[in-house]
């Protein structure tokens, strides 16, 4: 064969090898483009589900529509709430013009609790690009939910822990309760009516609620109030006399009557808007918790945490994932049922007006009470902050007598008015004593001579002796309760400041709890920040006795025995338990002319120290005093 044959054999064999390479090219580029364009849409469908938006995704479906998606995710996955989900792509397997793809998903149920499985999604290549093939007879969200089923979680609460009284007993134990409801699919406006007659509601308020409810189509059941087991079986015969009207019996933490120990211990019922919003996932809408006080503050240690199970609405007892709950602790309290009892009934005879009592255990500072009047409202007892008054006169004779600046015995004039840089005190009623010794002006509570007596002190001297009784001594963790106030006496700024701050007025404030603790380091001789919640143990929980001047405290109580014997209190002489030492206080507040008093009493009998406001008061010997009276007359009995 000529060169020129051999030439032209090549060429072609050539030219027959670069066609075959680029076919493979070709083919090889369609393949991976392929490849390509089959995981896109996997990743677009993986991401419009984790963003739980169809329409603006881009994604493509077979058969159907973006809106048509949307829809059945919603339908099937609604129940789950609106919790962050996450969806990612493992696999993705292509076989022509078909690809199959594995995905992770993972919901973060309540309490951000993740629950994870692996679903499967085909797609397809379509003239318009690839797209998703929904499933047949079958579900995009979960391979075991079938179509048109939904998935739902459920919570169920754990066994709560209890709140314990200082003997360890329940002061909230498991109860029944009746919460009576209307049924808007079954009750009428005249049952309405008739509903609010017997739950003592305004009139027309219910029957306004059922309109609202029956115009919007709603079928859940409209609360109205819940009755304890004696209470229910009061009113029973006349609900079930009305048509519409609901009370499925449920259980909850109940306290020995509706108002003991409120608001301390709080109330446990259906969490609102607000604290689901608050509780970062825990509560979901229909969960039942502590919803204020100390139920409240402490649910996530009572309550534990909740099981969860997840089911379709094919197989609601099949569940698809279970988590189980762990059951709450017991909240260790200091509190004395029979103390808190005396405290509340001594209370009760304030009627409207508000009042508070606090009672410390001697020896070791614990709460044994803390009583509130009215019952419904804002803990005063520990977390209220008001002028003491003459009840201050403890920290500043504490402070006087360390000073050196007076003793008992020392005569200390008692007129009825004083000026101080311009500005006039006067004693209570504007009286006056004849040529009295401190030890009259103390018992008497003579405002005169305690401002006289100011001047000799620095404007340090009643910030320290203050938080040497306790007050202001910052212990505001050690209590266990939210807002405690331990009281704010701050340094003295000058010659008006410092006799208005030696009296109680000015700038001091206190709680009930910050004087019953004075008084009680008066009994003991030492300061020791009270507890009421002990377990679990307080962020800040230490509780060391800090010794006080022996022989002061011994002055000071004599000092407080004589307001009993010989002045502002002697309501209290022959109180059956024994001897009572203490302080009457009347704190001026407000902007009126003249101001509005509240009135106080501080003081100890035995090993319980206590302190009793009244607001709105005349005194606190002829209105705070009696108040003492009857608690420990109630605690002797």
């Amino acid at each position: 064969m000529g060169k020129r044959t051999w030439a032209f054999v090549t060429a072609a064999v050539l030219v027959v090898v670069a066609g075959g390479a680029g076919v493979w090219w070709w083919r090889t580029s369609q393949e991976r483009e392929r490849d390509e364009m089959s995981r896109a849409a996997v990743n677009a469908f993986a991401q419009a589900w984790q963003s739980r938006s169809f329409q603006k995704a881009g994604v493509r479906f077979t058969g159907s529509t973006p809106e048509a998606v949307a829809k059945d995710f919603t339908n099937a996955t609604s129940g789950l709430g609106s919790s962050p989900v996450t969806v990612d792509v493992e696999s993705v397997r292509r076989d022509g013009t078909t690809a199959d793809a594995v995905l992770k998903v993972t919901w973060n149920l309540f309490d951000s609790t993740p629950w994870s499985y692996q679903a499967q999604v085909s797609v397809a290549e379509t003239p318009e690009g690839w797209a998703v093939r929904p499933e047949t007879g079958g579900s995009l969200w979960h391979p075991r939910l079938g179509a048109g089923e939904a998935l739902k979680v459920t919570r169920t609460p754990g066994e709560r822990g209890d709140l314990l009284d200082r003997e360890g007993e329940p002061l909230m134990p498991l109860g029944k309760v009746y919460p009576v409801q209307l049924d808007p699919s079954r009750a009428t406006a005249a049952t309405a009516r008739s509903l609010e007659k017997i739950v003592d509601e305004p009139a027309g308020s219910l029957v306004a609620k059922l309109a609202a409810a029956q115009k919007a189509g709603s079928k859940a059941p409209i609360a109205v109030i819940t009755y304890r087991q004696s209470d229910f079986d009061a009113r029973r015969a006349r609900l079930d006399a009305l048509k519409g009207v609901i009370y499925p019996a449920r259980q909850q933490p109940l306290a020995r009557s509706r108002s003991f120990g409120q608001p301390l211990l709080g109330s446990y019922g259906q969490v609102s808007a607000e604290l689901i919003e608050k509780g970062e996932g825990r509560y979901a809408a229909g969960d039942f918790a502590g919803t204020s006080g100390l139920q409240g503050q402490y649910d996530r240690v009572l309550g534990g945490t909740p099981g969860i199970s997840v089911a379709s609405s094919g197989k609601p007892d099949t569940p698809l994932f279970e988590k189980a709950g762990t059951p709450g602790e017991d909240v260790q309290l200091t509190l004395s049922p029979s103390v808190q009892e005396a405290a509340e009934k001594a209370l009760a005879g304030t009627g409207a007006v508000p009042s508070a009592l606090v009672a410390i255990d001697v020896p070791t500072g614990d709460v044994l009470a803390a009583a509130n009047s009215p019952a419904f409202g804002f803990d005063r007892a520990i977390t209220g902050r008001y002028p003491p008054g003459s009840t201050f006169k403890v920290a500043s004779t504490y402070a006087l007598l360390s000073q050196g600046a007076v003793t008992p015995s020392t005569p200390v004039s008692c007129p009825k008015t004083y000026v101080v840089d311009g500005r006039t005190i006067r004693n209570y009623e504007s009286g006056s004593l004849a040529n009295p010794l401190f030890a009259d002006d103390f018992a008497n509570s003579c405002n005169t001579a305690f401002v006289q007596l100011a001047e000799k002190l620095g404007n340090g001297d009643l910030a320290a002796g203050a938080r040497a009784l306790g007050i202001g001594a910052g212990w505001e963790k050690t209590v266990g309760v939210n807002g405690a106030f331990a009281g704010s006496i701050p340094e003295n700024t000058g010659a008006t400041d410092k006799a208005a701050a030696t009296i109680g007025q000015g700038r001091n404030l206190t709680s009930p709890l910050a004087l019953a603790v004075m008084a009680g380091s008066v009994a003991r001789g030492s300061a020791i920040a009270p507890a009421l919640v002990t377990k679990p143990a307080p962020e800040d929980g230490a509780r060391d006795p800090k010794a006080l001047d022996p022989e002061v405290t011994s002055q000071l109580r004599s000092l407080m025995g004589l307001v009993v014997t010989e002045g502002s209190a002697e309501v209290l002489r022959n109180v059956p338990g024994g001897v009572v030492r203490g302080k009457t206080g009347t704190a001026e507040h407000g902007t009126k002319n003249p101001p509005e008093t509240h009135a106080w009493f501080v003081g100890y009998q035995g090993d319980v120290a206590f302190a009793v406001l009244v607001e709105t008061g005349k005194s606190g010997g002829t209105v705070a005093a009696p108040v003492a009276k009857a608690f420990l007359t109630n605690l002797a009995r």
